[in-house]
């Protein structure tokens, strides 16, 4: 089971409304996170062919979280593919409010990052499956692809590291709509499937839109590339 050029200046994340919840079981939300999964992935000649596939698979998901998987998946079969991978790069990879390790937001580059990723491998482990190593372990696209692939102890787990890093999924929501990036679509997909945002929740995304995670330069050896929690980049 696979469980796996430069930023625009001058562009800040405004903290948005939260987005209403729909309703889906547990069939349904299994695929618009194994969808959101795909989609939100490097976009490689894999990932491009998966597009192809979500087309057919959201069909029968509520309209608002379906147009959206199926917007993404169209604009990555219609785009230039490098144009789409150089921008991914510059997305993801070079701008801290943009990361898609869920373990950053609340951790930054402190030493608390590492017993966090820790806390991930072994809540992948208590659903009975081993991370690849290719990618650091709270990955979202790994962390959807638990919950769509899991059967119902991966769903529940992944349910919870996903409501617990619900507040760095939405600066990331946010980022993303201020960029105008298309990926944003299927962020959007994914906080529609999960719970409302609450009140203390709200107020954890305005303090991180305003300051950013913690910060203390460290290594983070045994889990392969650090990401954007181990370069030195401003919070943009």
């Amino acid at each position: 089971m696979r469980l796996a050029f430069l930023p625009r200046p001058g562009v800040r994340a405004a903290r948005l409304d939260a987005l209403d919840p729909v309703r889906l079981d547990d069939a349904s939300r299994a695929t618009a996170h194994m969808a959101a999964s795909l989609l939100l992935a490097y976009p490689d000649d894999e990932t491009l062919a998966a597009a192809a596939q979500v087309r057919t698979a959201v069909t029968g998901l509520p309209t608002s979280v379906r147009d959206r998987l199926d917007g993404l998946a169209a604009l990555l079969l219609d785009g230039d593919q490098r144009a789409l991978q150089a921008d991914y790069v510059a997305t993801f990879d070079l701008r801290r409010r943009c990361s898609m390790y869920l373990s950053y937001y609340a951790a930054g580059d402190t030493r608390r990052r590492g017993a966090a990723l820790v806390r991930f491998v072994e809540a992948y482990r208590a659903a009975g499956f081993e991370t690849t190593g290719t990618e650091l372990p709270d990955y979202l696209p790994t962390v959807l692809e638990l919950s769509a692939c899991g059967g119902p102890d991966g769903a529940r787990i992944a349910g919870a590291l996903l409501d617990a890093h619900r507040d760095g999924i939405e600066v990331l929501r946010s980022a993303l709509a201020a960029l105008g990036s298309p990926w944003a679509a299927g962020i959007e997909a994914v906080c529609l499937t999960l719970a409302p945002v609450d009140a203390a929740t709200a107020e954890r995304v305005a303090d991180l839109v305003a300051a950013g995670p913690p910060t203390e330069t460290v290594g983070l050896d045994g889990y392969g590339a650090a990401g954007p929690g181990g370069r030195d980049l401003p919070w943009t």
